[in-house]
């Protein structure tokens, strides 16, 4: 049996934080909005640093299965037929949309 770990935010105790959160959230913007209002830039500023620590919790774990060999650029396309079909169609629609905005600033 394969037991996997549930996110935090996917528990009850998880769900009731979210609700906890939205409200405050609500309540502190309608009650309080004129005094949050001048410092919604700064805010925003420290969400980046904020998102970045949540986000790279997961760093190192459970990535034992993932194959590290790194394929060049020639031997993908190879491996994909359809993908480089594709690319060549996207090379040769832009050098025409190339050729097309040439020959008309030349005029």
């Amino acid at each position: 049996m394969n037991k996997q770990k549930v996110p935090f935010w996917r528990t009850p105790s998880g769900w009731s934080a979210i609700g906890l959160i939205t409200a405050a959230s609500y309540f502190l913007l309608v009650e309080h909005g004129e005094h949050v209002f001048p410092y919604l830039p700064y805010l925003i500023l420290l969400l980046c640093p904020v998102m970045h620590i949540f986000m790279h919790g997961s760093h190192g774990k459970g990535h034992e299965t993932h194959d590290h060999t790194e394929k060049t650029f020639k031997e993908q396309t190879e491996d994909n037929e359809q993908y480089r079909k594709g690319y060549i169609e996207g090379l040769e629609q832009a050098c025409k949309g190339k050729h097309k905005t040439e020959n008309s600033n030349a005029r």
